[in-house]
């Protein structure tokens, strides 16, 4: 992975809030980042794909549905980069996780997010 790619990724605010709730909670359903975000399922299923393209996650069709993760063999310096952007930033995704919780109250028990 090129670093200009993954942190092209990143810039936009949903794409980053993104990656890191699947790294917080390792994968989700495309309806529980929708309501979670509070954004359309179209709007939420493009930046998704934008994410795909660029091999950073991965989705896995169950249904209706897709779940995504990230990517299993992301490379390990993009990897450390998502965890300690996750770690040291957490106020980012408050507001977010609350919702979530929410929608998906074993994700507080999972991950004890809310």
């Amino acid at each position: 992975m090129q670093p200009q790619v993954l942190f092209k990724c990143m810039s936009d605010e949903t794409r980053l809030s993104l990656l890191l709730l699947l790294q917080q909670h390792g994968e989700l359903c495309v309806c529980e980042l929708t309501e979670a975000l509070e954004l359309s399922q179209p709007k939420v299923s493009r930046h998704l794909a934008q994410l795909r393209e660029c091999e950073l996650v991965v989705g896995e069709k169950r249904g209706q549905w897709v779940h995504y993760s990230l990517h299993p063999q992301l490379c390990g310096w993009a990897q450390e980069l998502i965890a300690h952007t996750l770690k040291h930033n957490a106020s980012f995704l408050a507001d977010i996780n609350q919702r979530l919780c929410k929608v998906s109250p074993q994700r507080a028990e999972e991950t004890d997010c809310c």
